[in-house]
């Protein structure tokens, strides 16, 4: 993806980028701690061609932030990569790292904040920073119709960077959101391993919003909120 002109912000992070101070000294100790974790702001990771986009929360320590690339590493990438193979979404074998060749086929994952924050809570002022990079990314995808938010912040998020304003779209799990862009939004449960062990989001509600979202992405009718 190509960055804006020079007077706008980049469309991608740098390795060391300054806007949230908080999450810079952040990573600035994890790079002290953990010299061979990847411990910068995590680029999205897909199909830049494919009509699905899938946005989370932010990396988590574990997770993005020591692999490089979002839900991987952690509990939460499990039920996600195997719910994207079980729809095609995905290809290869999901090992939990990197380099494990796995690839994505008409889907792009990114998150609303791309660098790691404490306790993995972002600040409402940290979400509001990183949207620059969230809102171009998405503009980027040229095929771009559906979105998965995963969890509430995500939802946020993505309506503003579509051009939506709050409160008109509430966030339910499988909610559908047709934006003025035209572009569609559907609404999941994060899926943590907080959600899944307490049964708030199991595997089959997590399947049903992909179905979903599968379905509106081949030209399925919405039934918007």
């Amino acid at each position: 993806m190509t960055n804006p002109s020079p007077n706008e912000p980049p469309a991608v992070p740098g390795h060391d980028c300054p806007l949230c101070p908080r999450l810079a000294a952040f990573r600035e100790a994890q790079r002290a701690e953990h010299p061979d974790w990847f411990n910068a702001p995590v680029p999205d990771f897909g199909d830049r061609e494919g009509r699905l986009a899938i946005v989370g929360l932010a990396p988590g320590l574990w997770g993005a932030n020591r692999t490089g690339r979002p839900f991987t590493g952690d509990y939460a990438g499990g039920l996600l990569y195997a719910t994207l193979a079980k729809y095609g979404l995905a290809e290869g074998e999901f090992a939990g790292r990197a380099d494990d060749g796995l690839a994505l086929k008409g889907a792009v994952i990114a998150n609303a904040v791309r660098c790691v924050p404490p306790e993995n809570k972002p600040t409402p002022e940290e979400i509001k920073t990183c949207r620059r990079f969230l809102e171009p990314d998405l503009k980027a995808l040229p095929n771009l119709r559906v979105v998965v938010a995963l969890g509430q912040i995500a939802h946020q998020s993505a309506i503003k960077a579509l051009g939506g304003k709050l409160p008109k779209y509430r966030f339910a799990h499988g909610a559908e959101h047709r934006l003025p862009s035209g572009m569609l939004l559907i609404d999941s449960y994060h899926c943590s391993r907080y959600n899944q062990n307490t049964g708030r989001l199991t595997p089959e509600m997590f399947e049903a919003v992909f179905a979903r979202a599968v379905e509106l992405a081949d030209g399925g009718a919405p039934q918007t909120r």
